[in-house]
Formats: structure tokens, C-alpha cells, sequence
């Protein structure tokens, strides 16, 4: 289809079909607009690929505004039909799990609906958590009280959440105990009643860290627990506890999954690409991957020393 525009003229030149999905979609664009909403040319894009698959959905009721009723800093709306489906799932469940590649909002939407939730007055606290695993690193000892050593694991959370709350409201919460931001392994013996829980990077989870966390939840709580299985960085001898719940607890009641993939991805443009190259070249589900993973790293540590050089001859 061939779009020409001059001035504040724009004429749509193509198919019947392509032609009406295209008035669809600057028609509603311009329509938020007029309400005073920004459109960016990454709205314009995200909104071209929603009418041309979904040409029955009005954008309305898939960028509604998540924290529009609770006085957030800022608009946090869905971007696609997958975040739209993702944020009313975690209305609809007591426990989901989000599962996809990098960028697709798996994480932020949740702490949108948690803030959402707190400023309601559904629940009465907010516990962010994430196990505390080097991306394929190791950084030895880290200096500081054992706060300050968990800090650094624990950034991705704060910096969700103060996009999302004023800096100086969020301090005042975190002191009063009623958004708490601590690693996995502070949850062990807890009953987390009238709680939204996120579980981040769930993909670094062991089985027992999993189960843990899943079983501590208390009455009038929810969980979210968001991860790629595609980044595990456990050692290879443990298994990823979010592969194996989702192995274990698939088709249980009460419980929903939410699977992103590439074309679900709302970062740079090249982060959708990346991932689908990297898709390619490894095409296999997670439990494979995860298998596949653990076989790489022991056959590393197996292998035999090289010999080394021989001295220089004298």
C-alpha cells in the first residue's frame, strides 16, 4: 500500500482491506492525539501491526492506561494484544507465569499492576524478589553490609519501580516495610498474606527455590513470576526451577501462562532481530535448551588440561 501525505492531507493508495486497516489506524492514532496523549513513530508501528493482525480490535481497549486510575507519574499502557492479554491474566490469576525473550514488558507490566494494586488498596504491601546470580560472571566478594552486597542484584527492581512512583514516595514505602525489594533466598519461612509478589529472572531459580517461593504465598496474595528461559545462568548441575514448573504446573487450575516471543518485543528495533537470529540458530524448546546447556558446561569442565608449552631451548 502507497501512503502520501501533504500537508495535513494523507491519501492511502492500495487494496480495499489494507486501505480500511490503515484509515483504522491513523483515525485512532489521531484520536489520541486529540486527547492529549503523544504518539510516537514506535506507536504508529506497534498500532499498524495490531490492526493488520487483528483487524477487529479497537487500539482503545488494548493501550488502555494500566495506572491511569491511581494517579501514576506517568501513562504505562500495552503496546500489543500480548501485553494487553498478560495484564488482564494477572487480574484473572492468583498465580501467573510470563515466559519470553528479553524487552517484551514481562517484569514492568507486573510492577505496573502491583503499584496499581497497592494504590487500590487490593493488597497491603508489594515484595519484589530475584535470586542473586551472575549473568555468566563471577564478581567475587562485594564490599559493604549485606545489603549493599545484594544492591546490585536487586537494580533492574528499583529502577521499575521508580519509574513508576516518585523517587522520595518509593523511600518512604521501602522504610515502612511496604514495598520490600530483597533477594530470593529472604523469603524462606515467610507467609506472605495480602501481598504482591513478583518473581523476577525466574529463570535462575532452583527447583527448591522455586517451590519455596510458590508455597509461601498467603491468603488474599498474588504472584507474578516472569523469566527467559533462553538466559539461564545457573551452574550446570541444577536444573531452572522455572522450567521445571512449567513442566509441573501447566493445566493446573487457577494458574495462568503467558508466552511471549520475538514479534512481542517493545525495545530497540535490533533487540527483535537479535533474538529471532539467536532463535534460529538454536531451535529448540526450553527443556531441551536447558539439557543441552548443562551437557555444554560439564563437557567443558571435563576436558582435559592442555599441556603446557615447553620451555624455550637454551
Amino acid at each position: 500500500m502507497d501512503v502520501r501525505a501533504r500537508g495535513n492531507e494523507v491519501r492511502l493508495v492500495g487494496e480495499p482491506e489494507a486501505v480500511a486497516a490503515a484509515r483504522k489506524v491513523l483515525e485512532e492514532l489521531y484520536g489520541w492525539l486529540r486527547q492529549g496523549h503523544p504518539v510516537h513513530a514506535r506507536d504508529v508501528t506497534s498500532a499498524a501491526r495490531l490492526a493488520a493482525g487483528r483487524p477487529d480490535v479497537e487500539l482503545a481497549e488494548v493501550y488502555e492506561d494500566v495506572l491511569s486510575s491511581v494517579g501514576s507519574r506517568r501513562r504505562v499502557i500495552a503496546k500489543n494484544l500480548s501485553q494487553r492479554r498478560y495484564i488482564e491474566m494477572i487480574r484473572e490469576h492468583d498465580l501467573v507465569f510470563a515466559i519470553g525473550p528479553a524487552g517484551t514488558g514481562k517484569t514492568y507490566l507486573a510492577m505496573a499492576c502491583a503499584v496499581a494494586a497497592l494504590n487500590r488498596r487490593e493488597v497491603s504491601r508489594v515484595i519484589l524478589t530475584r535470586p542473586a546470580v551472575e549473568a555468566g560472571e563471577r564478581l567475587g566478594f562485594l564490599p559493604g553490609t549485606l545489603a549493599e552486597k545484594v544492591n546490585p542484584y536487586l537494580r533492574p527492581l528499583y529502577d521499575a519501580l521508580h519509574d513508576m512512583v516518585p523517587f522520595e514516595k518509593a523511600e518512604r514505602l521501602i522504610e515502612r516495610g511496604v514495598i520490600e525489594v530483597a533477594p530470593l533466598a529472604f523469603m524462606r519461612g515467610r507467609t506472605l498474606n495480602d501481598s504482591f509478589v513478583i518473581l523476577d529472572e525466574a529463570q535462575n531459580t532452583t527447583s527448591e527455590q522455586m517451590k519455596m517461593l510458590l508455597t509461601r504465598l498467603g491468603f488474599d496474595s498474588k504472584a507474578v513470576v516472569t523469566g527467559d528461559t533462553t538466559q539461564i545462568d545457573l551452574p550446570p548441575e541444577k536444573t531452572s526451577g522455572l522450567v521445571e514448573a512449567t513442566r509441573i504446573l501447566e493445566g493446573v487450575e487457577g494458574i495462568g501462562f503467558m508466552r511471549f516471543s520475538e514479534a512481542d518485543v517493545v525495545r530497540h528495533p535490533l533487540v527483535q532481530k537479535i533474538i529471532r537470529a539467536y532463535d534460529r540458530a538454536f531451535p529448540m524448546d526450553p527443556a531441551s535448551r536447558e539439557a543441552l546447556r548443562r551437557l555444554r558446561a560439564l563437557e567443558t569442565e571435563s576436558a582435559p588440561a592442555a599441556d603446557p608449552p615447553e620451555p624455550p631451548g637454551e
